[in-house]
Protein backbone atom coordinates (compact mmCIF):
# COMPACT_ATOMS: atom_id res chain seq x y z
CA UNK A 1 0.00 0.00 0.00
CA UNK A 2 1.38 3.40 -0.97
CA UNK A 3 1.66 6.32 1.47
CA UNK A 4 -1.27 8.03 -0.29
CA UNK A 5 -3.41 4.92 0.08
CA UNK A 6 -2.49 4.60 3.76
CA UNK A 7 -3.42 8.23 4.48
CA UNK A 8 -6.70 7.80 2.60
CA UNK A 9 -7.42 4.64 4.62
CA UNK A 10 -6.67 6.51 7.86
CA UNK A 11 -9.17 9.23 6.98
CA UNK A 12 -11.86 6.76 5.89
CA UNK A 13 -11.51 4.57 8.98
CA UNK A 14 -11.41 7.48 11.42
CA UNK A 15 -14.55 9.02 9.92
CA UNK A 16 -16.54 5.79 9.92
CA UNK A 17 -15.29 3.61 12.78
CA UNK A 18 -15.87 4.28 16.48
CA UNK A 19 -12.78 3.22 18.47
CA UNK A 20 -13.18 0.05 20.53
CA UNK A 21 -12.71 1.84 23.86
CA UNK A 22 -15.45 4.37 23.03
CA UNK A 23 -17.78 1.58 21.93
CA UNK A 24 -17.15 -0.27 25.19
CA UNK A 25 -17.75 2.91 27.21
CA UNK A 26 -21.06 3.57 25.46
CA UNK A 27 -22.19 -0.03 25.96
CA UNK A 28 -21.31 0.13 29.65
CA UNK A 29 -23.10 3.48 29.97
CA UNK A 30 -26.24 2.08 28.32
CA UNK A 31 -26.28 -0.81 30.79
CA UNK A 32 -26.18 1.68 33.71
CA UNK A 33 -29.12 3.75 32.54
CA UNK A 34 -32.66 2.97 33.62
CA UNK A 35 -34.22 0.40 31.29
CA UNK A 36 -36.51 2.06 28.77
CA UNK A 37 -35.35 5.56 29.62
CA UNK A 38 -34.55 8.24 27.06
CA UNK A 39 -30.89 8.00 28.10
CA UNK A 40 -30.72 4.28 27.36
CA UNK A 41 -32.55 4.73 24.05
CA UNK A 42 -30.15 7.49 22.95
CA UNK A 43 -27.05 5.47 23.85
CA UNK A 44 -28.37 2.38 22.04
CA UNK A 45 -29.16 4.58 19.02
CA UNK A 46 -25.62 6.00 19.03
CA UNK A 47 -24.20 2.47 19.04
CA UNK A 48 -26.50 1.45 16.20
CA UNK A 49 -25.50 4.52 14.22
CA UNK A 50 -21.82 3.69 14.72
CA UNK A 51 -22.37 0.09 13.58
CA UNK A 52 -24.17 1.24 10.42
CA UNK A 53 -21.43 3.75 9.63
CA UNK A 54 -18.73 1.11 9.99
CA UNK A 55 -20.63 -1.41 7.86
CA UNK A 56 -21.20 1.08 5.04
CA UNK A 57 -17.90 2.96 5.44
CA UNK A 58 -19.74 6.26 5.66
CA UNK A 59 -19.10 9.09 8.15
CA UNK A 60 -20.64 8.60 11.61
CA UNK A 61 -21.62 12.27 11.65
CA UNK A 62 -22.43 14.81 8.95
CA UNK A 63 -19.93 17.19 10.60
CA UNK A 64 -16.65 15.50 9.73
CA UNK A 65 -14.84 18.08 11.82
CA UNK A 66 -11.43 19.66 11.86
CA UNK A 67 -8.82 17.15 10.77
CA UNK A 68 -5.73 17.27 12.98
CA UNK A 69 -2.80 15.02 12.05
CA UNK A 70 -0.01 14.16 14.49
CA UNK A 71 3.08 13.05 12.57
CA UNK A 72 6.45 12.00 14.11
CA UNK A 73 9.35 14.23 13.05
CA UNK A 74 11.13 11.17 11.68
CA UNK A 75 8.44 10.90 8.98
CA UNK A 76 8.45 14.55 8.05
CA UNK A 77 10.40 14.01 4.83
CA UNK A 78 7.80 11.56 3.49
CA UNK A 79 4.59 12.62 5.19
CA UNK A 80 4.60 16.18 3.94
CA UNK A 81 1.75 18.70 4.11
CA UNK A 82 1.33 18.19 0.37
CA UNK A 83 0.95 14.41 0.81
CA UNK A 84 -1.65 14.86 3.53
CA UNK A 85 -3.53 17.48 1.52
CA UNK A 86 -3.67 15.17 -1.50
CA UNK A 87 -5.28 12.45 0.63
CA UNK A 88 -7.76 14.93 2.10
CA UNK A 89 -8.74 16.14 -1.36
CA UNK A 90 -9.41 12.60 -2.57
CA UNK A 91 -11.31 11.70 0.60
CA UNK A 92 -13.52 14.75 0.08
CA UNK A 93 -14.13 13.91 -3.57
CA UNK A 94 -15.17 10.39 -2.56
CA UNK A 95 -17.66 11.65 0.03
CA UNK A 96 -15.63 10.44 3.00
CA UNK A 97 -15.48 14.04 4.24
CA UNK A 98 -18.06 16.81 4.06
CA UNK A 99 -17.12 20.08 2.37
CA UNK A 100 -16.30 21.52 5.74
CA UNK A 101 -13.67 24.25 5.43
CA UNK A 102 -14.58 27.94 5.24
CA UNK A 103 -12.47 31.04 4.58
CA UNK A 104 -13.06 33.03 7.77
CA UNK A 105 -12.58 36.41 6.09
CA UNK A 106 -14.76 35.92 3.00
CA UNK A 107 -17.10 33.05 3.93
CA UNK A 108 -16.00 31.19 0.80
CA UNK A 109 -15.95 27.41 0.95
CA UNK A 110 -12.75 25.50 0.26
CA UNK A 111 -14.61 22.66 -1.42
CA UNK A 112 -11.69 20.22 -1.25
CA UNK A 113 -11.06 20.89 2.49
CA UNK A 114 -7.53 22.13 1.89
CA UNK A 115 -6.21 25.65 2.47
CA UNK A 116 -3.38 27.28 4.40
CA UNK A 117 -3.85 25.86 7.91
CA UNK A 118 -6.28 23.15 6.83
CA UNK A 119 -5.91 20.34 7.59
CA UNK A 120 -4.02 20.95 10.83
CA UNK A 121 -0.68 19.15 11.05
CA UNK A 122 1.51 18.76 14.14
CA UNK A 123 4.98 17.24 13.78
CA UNK A 124 5.72 15.59 17.11
CA UNK A 125 8.73 14.26 19.00
CA UNK A 126 7.33 10.73 19.03
CA UNK A 127 9.91 8.03 18.29
CA UNK A 128 7.28 5.81 16.65
CA UNK A 129 6.27 5.60 13.01
CA UNK A 130 2.61 6.09 13.88
CA UNK A 131 0.50 8.82 12.32
CA UNK A 132 -2.53 9.76 14.39
CA UNK A 133 -5.64 11.62 13.29
CA UNK A 134 -8.24 13.44 15.41
CA UNK A 135 -11.49 14.54 13.73
CA UNK A 136 -13.21 17.01 16.04
CA UNK A 137 -16.61 18.40 15.11
CA UNK A 138 -17.62 22.03 15.48
CA UNK A 139 -20.30 21.35 18.07
CA UNK A 140 -17.83 19.81 20.49
CA UNK A 141 -15.21 22.43 19.69
CA UNK A 142 -17.69 25.15 20.63
CA UNK A 143 -18.03 23.59 24.09
CA UNK A 144 -14.28 23.73 24.75
CA UNK A 145 -13.31 26.44 27.23
CA UNK A 146 -10.43 27.93 29.20
CA UNK A 147 -10.33 29.28 32.75
CA UNK A 148 -7.85 31.66 34.33
CA UNK A 149 -7.54 30.92 38.03
CA UNK A 150 -8.32 32.21 40.55
CA UNK A 151 -11.91 32.59 39.38
CA UNK A 152 -14.24 34.02 42.02
CA UNK A 153 -17.35 33.24 39.99
CA UNK A 154 -16.85 29.50 40.56
CA UNK A 155 -14.86 29.81 43.83
CA UNK A 156 -11.84 28.22 42.15
CA UNK A 157 -8.39 28.88 43.53
CA UNK A 158 -4.96 28.00 42.19
CA UNK A 159 -4.87 24.36 43.29
CA UNK A 160 -6.28 21.00 42.26
CA UNK A 161 -9.55 21.76 44.05
CA UNK A 162 -9.84 24.86 41.86
CA UNK A 163 -9.11 22.70 38.81
CA UNK A 164 -11.86 20.30 39.89
CA UNK A 165 -14.34 23.17 40.14
CA UNK A 166 -13.34 24.45 36.70
CA UNK A 167 -13.78 21.04 35.09
CA UNK A 168 -17.22 20.50 36.59
CA UNK A 169 -18.27 24.03 35.61
CA UNK A 170 -17.19 23.30 32.03
CA UNK A 171 -19.33 20.16 31.97
CA UNK A 172 -22.33 21.93 33.51
CA UNK A 173 -21.97 24.82 31.08
CA UNK A 174 -21.87 22.47 28.09
CA UNK A 175 -25.08 20.66 29.13
CA UNK A 176 -26.04 18.46 26.15
CA UNK A 177 -24.47 20.72 23.55
CA UNK A 178 -21.51 19.19 21.78
CA UNK A 179 -23.35 15.86 21.59
CA UNK A 180 -23.09 14.41 25.08
CA UNK A 181 -21.90 12.11 26.47
CA UNK A 182 -18.54 13.69 25.83
CA UNK A 183 -14.90 13.16 26.68
CA UNK A 184 -12.96 15.95 28.34
CA UNK A 185 -9.27 16.55 27.72
CA UNK A 186 -7.81 18.92 30.30
CA UNK A 187 -4.53 20.81 30.57
CA UNK A 188 -3.46 22.47 33.80
CA UNK A 189 -0.99 25.27 33.14
CA UNK A 190 0.85 26.20 29.97
CA UNK A 191 -0.04 29.40 28.14
CA UNK A 192 -3.33 29.96 26.35
CA UNK A 193 -2.17 28.38 23.09
CA UNK A 194 -0.24 25.40 24.44
CA UNK A 195 -3.03 24.75 26.94
CA UNK A 196 -5.46 23.94 24.14
CA UNK A 197 -2.87 21.89 22.25
CA UNK A 198 -2.08 19.86 25.37
CA UNK A 199 -5.77 19.42 26.22
CA UNK A 200 -6.54 18.09 22.74
CA UNK A 201 -3.64 15.65 22.98
CA UNK A 202 -5.36 14.10 26.00
CA UNK A 203 -8.27 13.19 23.74
CA UNK A 204 -5.97 10.70 21.97
CA UNK A 205 -5.59 8.65 25.16
CA UNK A 206 -7.41 5.35 25.58
CA UNK A 207 -10.41 5.74 27.88
CA UNK A 208 -9.27 2.79 29.98
CA UNK A 209 -5.72 4.03 30.60
CA UNK A 210 -4.49 5.30 33.96
CA UNK A 211 -2.63 8.54 34.41
CA UNK A 212 0.94 7.86 35.61
CA UNK A 213 0.65 10.83 37.98
CA UNK A 214 -1.24 9.59 41.05
CA UNK A 215 -2.76 12.98 41.89
CA UNK A 216 -3.99 13.53 38.35
CA UNK A 217 -5.28 9.96 38.14
CA UNK A 218 -7.34 10.55 41.28
CA UNK A 219 -8.63 13.84 39.89
CA UNK A 220 -9.63 12.16 36.60
CA UNK A 221 -11.61 9.51 38.45
CA UNK A 222 -13.26 11.95 40.83
CA UNK A 223 -14.31 14.50 38.23
CA UNK A 224 -15.69 11.79 35.94
CA UNK A 225 -17.77 10.33 38.76
CA UNK A 226 -18.99 13.75 39.89
CA UNK A 227 -19.81 14.89 36.35
CA UNK A 228 -22.02 11.85 35.96
CA UNK A 229 -24.08 12.87 38.98
CA UNK A 230 -25.11 16.18 37.36
CA UNK A 231 -28.07 14.59 35.60
CA UNK A 232 -27.27 16.12 32.20
CA UNK A 233 -27.20 12.77 30.43
CA UNK A 234 -26.97 11.85 26.75
CA UNK A 235 -27.78 14.82 24.52
CA UNK A 236 -28.73 16.77 27.65
CA UNK A 237 -32.01 14.88 28.10
CA UNK A 238 -31.19 13.51 31.53
CA UNK A 239 -29.50 10.38 32.76
CA UNK A 240 -26.47 8.97 34.51
CA UNK A 241 -23.95 9.47 31.70
CA UNK A 242 -22.79 13.00 30.94
CA UNK A 243 -19.13 12.09 30.27
CA UNK A 244 -17.35 8.96 29.09
CA UNK A 245 -13.94 10.06 30.31
CA UNK A 246 -11.76 12.80 31.76
CA UNK A 247 -8.07 12.91 30.79
CA UNK A 248 -5.76 15.43 32.46
CA UNK A 249 -2.19 16.61 31.94
CA UNK A 250 -0.17 19.41 33.52
CA UNK A 251 2.34 21.77 31.88
CA UNK A 252 4.69 24.38 33.38
CA UNK A 253 3.37 27.92 33.71
CA UNK A 254 4.64 31.37 34.60
CA UNK A 255 3.86 32.67 38.12
CA UNK A 256 1.30 35.20 36.89
CA UNK A 257 -0.86 32.67 35.03
CA UNK A 258 -2.80 29.57 36.01
CA UNK A 259 -4.91 28.33 33.09
CA UNK A 260 -7.20 25.33 33.09
CA UNK A 261 -8.08 24.38 29.53
CA UNK A 262 -10.88 21.94 28.73
CA UNK A 263 -11.16 20.41 25.26
CA UNK A 264 -14.56 18.76 24.78
CA UNK A 265 -14.97 15.80 22.41
CA UNK A 266 -18.36 14.37 21.46
CA UNK A 267 -19.37 10.72 21.91
CA UNK A 268 -18.09 10.00 18.37
CA UNK A 269 -14.47 9.90 19.52
CA UNK A 270 -13.07 9.94 16.01
CA UNK A 271 -9.39 9.22 16.47
CA UNK A 272 -7.39 6.80 14.43
CA UNK A 273 -3.83 5.79 13.69
CA UNK A 274 -1.76 4.10 11.02
CA UNK A 275 1.79 2.77 10.87
CA UNK A 276 4.10 4.01 8.13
Amino acid sequence: MTLHEKLLELIANTASHLPADATAALEEAASREEAGSAAEMILRTLLANAALAAASRTPMCQDTGTLTFFVPHALRGAVTPEAIAAAVREATAKGLLRRNTIDSATGRSYDDNTAPGAPVIHYTDSSTRTIRLLMKGGGSENMSTQFSLPDATIAAGRDLEGVRRAILHAVHRAQGYGCAPGILGVCIGGDRATGYECAKLQLLRDLADRNPDAALAALEERTLAEANTLGIGPMGLGGRTSLLGVKIAARPRVPASFFVTCAYLCWAARRGSIEI
